[in-house]
């Protein structure tokens, strides 16, 4: 088992940046893939960005690509989501989850997930 505690949200106006960090409890993080994945209101959670065991492989939204970077740090068992040029369309609570199995898209195949952290944009 696993816990994961998301942190960094927050307010910015459009064109701002944020950091988000999630932090990892339990059994060796990296055993797990990680991902971030993102809900607005009235909508379905989405995917926003992915990373490897050990990083060498990312996968991210065609929507974040050039704006948003993922990454992790094994040695402080915390995967980054750094946000650049942000919009207000990306408005919305943003997840962190953990695969045991191997590097996904699907929000289905992630099999811990943390409480979410708020990000508004403003216009």
């Amino acid at each position: 088992q696993v816990q994961l505690v998301e942190s960094g949200g927050g307010l910015v106006q459009a064109g701002g940046s944020l950091r988000l960090s999630c932090a990892a409890s339990g059994r060796t993080f990296s055993s797990y893939a990680m991902g971030w994945f993102r809900q607005a209101p009235g909508k379905e959670r989405e995917f926003v960005a992915a990373i490897s065991r050990s990083a060498g492989i990312t996968y991210s939204a065609d929507s974040v690509k050039g704006r948003f970077t993922i990454s992790r740090d094994n040695a402080k068992n915390t995967v980054y989501l750094q946000m650049n040029s942000l919009k207000p369309e990306d408005t919305a609570v943003y997840y962190c989850a953990a695969s045991l199995r191997y590097l996904s898209r699907r929000s289905d195949e992630y099999d811990y997930w943390g409480q979410g952290t708020q990000v508004t944009v403003s216009s």
